[in-house]
């Protein structure tokens, strides 16, 4: 019995080290076979990393169950096995560079991972996925789980909306209606801004965080931005340029002609005056008889003078070209040979002359102006080109085109003027021909020579100057042809008016009346109310206004003797004092002084008078 009980009870020491020691190597190959599919699902290129025992204290489950095998790496390669039909599919969309944590229904047994270069995927608990965006783009999860059943887990990486929003936060803080959003692996500008350099600006930042988040996602694109802004109030910039030009042409030309084939007779001789034609203005003098001579003098002198203004204006919104001619086109006929030989053929080309104008305006931060701009001035010359060869009869006026045209890139401000271009040019061409020796004396010299200096001054320059403006709120402002009438048949015929009477002007607003300034009134004479004043003799009221009293010289009037004197009332209101004056003829202002105080004299006097009759009061 005894030995029984001692057989029996090393067998259950033996049974018991046997399950201590094997419950050790089942965790660890348990270990072995997570850390195999964790390293296979993110990097399946490189081999598996060495298994490493964590060190410190083992937790040991002790199971009398028999240890399940540990699967095989083929048979994880072919990817989960599920049983059954996929129970659910989601969605989880997670920012480039950030992580988020998926839990799960039941622990997992088994997942796959569609592309581990657009995002990392680990396990942090048994029911919690950690799942990292690595690269823009999408792919999905297939994850198994303790069950045998099956889901699908699509994940999308875009980039960093929330970041880009921060950043244009900060450094466009007055753009906050600015909203960013994502679509695919592209990231899209909502919203309104206040300008069109704002929306530039955004879209530079944007264009950075897409170039910093692109990379080798599963479709292989870069990702990119798009625009759907817009702007609130766009600037309108009006640009005026100015092209002035004069140019001078100073000709002096002296020579003369002697032919001693003529013969002597009466002389004859005369001035060159037809000067419209172009001929040469001088005089000539010829005396033709029996004996051969004939002598010719040639002075000429032309001044020229040619003035060049024009001032195109041109409004466009910021960011937009615009362009502006007024003027005409022109063909000029242009020979194309032929390759295989044949006759050559004429073409007409086309070329535009007149007063052009083309500009990009672009509204910068604090008011500053980015202009690409393109004056052009362009007339056709009135000599033109001519052109002569062996195959043309005779010679061929071809039509010349003076043209003066500037383009540049400038900033400036609102209201600056700039000078984008100029040209000072001065030019002088001379002439001397003569007749070797007999043109070489001093003055008679000159009976035998001819002499031609010319000199040409031009002076060129291109002034801009643009603004920033706004429609006009009303629809009465001035029109160039406002002042215009067509005349009618009498003044047309008989007096020769090529133009009507112009609508009248519109008549400003009566302007308040001013006070009379002491130097050219006369001091107003106060009155007493009659309700106030005793019983009064009338005075004699004089036909004569003031006016004219101004204009007269003061009579020494005795002082016992009344002066007539105008009427003492209240002053009208749409006759003061200084009208008055003004109806006077213009003098000299000493003596219009001297004649205001003679007046105020006399008037002092006739108060006196009155003041002194019997039965007549007057008051001061």
């Amino acid at each position: 019995m005894n030995q029984k009980t001692t057989e029996a009870a090393r067998g259950t020491r033996h049974f018991v080290l046997a399950a201590i020691l094997c419950t050790p190597l089942a965790a660890a190959a348990q270990v072995a076979v997570e850390a195999g599919n964790v390293a296979r699902s993110t990097t399946p290129a490189a081999a598996s990393p060495a298994v490493k025992v964590p060190g410190g204290p083992v937790q040991m489950t002790i199971s009398m169950a028999p240890v399940p095998a540990a699967p095989s790496i083929a048979a994880d390669a072919r990817g989960p096995n599920c049983s059954g039909a996929i129970r659910n599919e989601s969605s989880v969309i997670v920012p480039i560079g950030k992580s988020q944590l998926i839990p799960l229904p039941e622990p997992v047994r088994n997942r796959t991972l569609g592309n581990p270069n657009v995002v990392q995927a680990t396990m942090v608990s048994p029911q919690t996925l950690y799942v990292l965006g690595r690269s823009v783009g999408t792919t999905n999860m297939i994850v198994q789980g303790r069950s045998g059943g099956c889901s699908i887990i699509n994940v999308v990486v875009n980039a960093d909306s929330n970041g880009l929003q921060t950043s244009l936060a900060q450094l466009l803080p007055g753009e906050s209606g600015i909203r960013v959003m994502t679509a695919a692996d592209n990231l899209v500008l909502t919203g309104s801004v206040s300008s069109s350099q704002a929306a530039l600006q955004a879209m530079d930042i944007a264009q950075a965080y897409a170039n910093a988040a692109q990379g080798d996602g599963a479709n292989g694109k870069k990702g990119g931005v798009l625009n759907m802004m817009s702007v609130d109030t766009p600037q309108q910039v009006m640009l005026e340029v100015k092209v002035a030009e004069v140019s001078k042409t100073l000709l002096n030309q002296l020579g003369s002609a002697v032919n001693i084939q003529g013969g002597f007779g009466s002389w004859t001789g005369g001035v060159i005056s037809n000067l419209l034609t172009g001929a040469a203005a001088g005089i000539f003098g010829s005396k033709a008889n029996n004996k051969p001579f004939n002598l010719a003098i040639d002075a000429q002198k032309n001044d020229s003078l040619v003035k060049v203004l024009a001032e195109p204006n041109l409004v466009t919104i910021s960011g937009q070209e615009a362009s502006f001619l007024a003027g005409g086109k022109i063909y000029i006929p242009v020979a194309q040979s032929n390759a295989l030989g044949g006759a050559s053929t004429i073409t007409l080309q086309e070329e535009e002359f007149g007063v052009g104008l083309k500009f990009t305006p672009t509204v910068l931060a604090n008011g500053r102006i980015h202009l690409k701009v393109s004056p052009e001035v362009s007339e056709l010359s009135p000599t033109g080109a001519t052109v002569s060869g062996s195959t043309l009869t005779g010679q061929t006026i071809l039509p010349l085109i003076t043209t003066r045209r500037a383009s540049t890139t400038v900033q400036m401000r609102d209201g600056e003027s700039f000078a984008i271009g100029g040209l000072l040019q001065d030019s002088a061409r001379g002439s001397l021909k003569a007749l070797p020796g007999a043109g070489e004396v001093p003055v008679l010299g000159t009976l035998f020579r001819s002499t031609q200096f010319q000199q040409d001054l031009t002076e060129l320059v291109f002034i801009i100057t643009p603004h920033l403006v706004k429609p006009m709120q009303t629809q009465n402002y001035p029109l160039p042809t406002d002042g215009f009438t067509t005349p009618d048949p009498l003044s047309l015929y008989f007096m020769g008016n090529m133009e009507g009477k112009g609508r009248p002007a519109p008549q400003p607003a009566p302007a308040p009346s001013q006070p009379a300034a002491p130097a050219t009134a006369p001091a107003p004479v106060p009155s007493t109310p009659r309700s106030e004043a005793g019983p009064t003799t009338s005075v004699p009221t004089s036909p004569t206004p003031i006016g004219k009293l101004l204009d007269e010289p003061a009579p020494s009037a005795p002082a016992a003797s009344p002066a007539p004197v105008a009427t003492v009332g209240p002053r009208p209101p749409q006759g003061p004092a200084r009208d008055l004056v003004a109806a006077t003829p213009p003098e000299d202002n000493s003596a219009r002084v001297a004649r205001i105080e003679a007046t105020a004299l006399r008037l002092a006097q006739a108060r006196a008078a009155a003041a002194t009759t019997p039965g007549t009061t007057g008051s001061n």
